[in-house]
């Protein structure tokens, strides 16, 4: 209970408050969602492939999105954008929705399915993406590209499934220097008993 009252498991979440106990195994025993979403966000960033096309993620509870400022290079012979950046950008938001949503492992694209609408040779490309349902071994998700000015550019939908991989393992999940801090009693100066 926070300040007296009852708070469902997604209001807490929503708050960032809502503190996930990974299994023992796990070397981060508590952290709150806020936390991992943030950890996601910098596995993200350490990928070579992320750093080389130059994409940003921001992710919340169930909701990523993923930026692409388009260069040159990745054009095809007809001077728009190579659909393989679509796809990359669709995939990305769609995997980090769902990853949002598991604290404790890294989750795979199983399948993902992408329709193409338009084509864009400039700006920068917004791809958002959102859980549509989530089970205990899957979850799904989708995902819509746009340009600058808000055209619907691409679409996707995903299926997600969690791994034996612990999150804490992945390059860039841990908090710089080392992994999350190991509290094994829940603060709580933020009310949490």
């Amino acid at each position: 209970m926070i300040h007296g009252k009852r708070w469902s498991r997604w209001a807490l979440a929503l708050a960032g408050l809502l503190l996930v106990a990974p299994p023992p195994s796990s070397p981060c025993h508590w952290r709150t969602m806020n936390e991992h979403h943030r950890g996601l966000e910098r596995a993200y960033a350490a990928a070579p492939v992320t750093r080389w096309m130059g994409t940003s993620v921001t992710i919340g509870d169930g909701t990523a999105t993923v930026t692409l400022p388009v260069r040159d290079e990745f054009h095809h012979f007809a001077a728009a954008v190579h659909g393989s950046l679509y796809f990359r950008a669709l995939d990305d938001a769609a995997f980090f929705a769902a990853s949002s949503r598991v604290p404790d492992v890294a989750v795979l694209t199983s399948s993902f399915d992408m329709h193409l609408f338009r084509p864009v040779a400039g700006g920068t490309l917004r791809a958002e993406g959102r859980v549509l349902h989530q089970a205990r071994r899957v979850v799904f998700a989708e995902s819509r590209l746009v340009d600058d000015d808000g055209n619907l550019l691409a679409s996707g939908t995903g299926t997600f499934m969690p791994t034996r991989i612990p999150l804490a393992d992945l390059p860039g999940y841990a908090e710089a220097g080392g992994d999350l801090p190991d509290v094994r009693d829940p603060p709580t100066d933020q009310g949490i008993a």
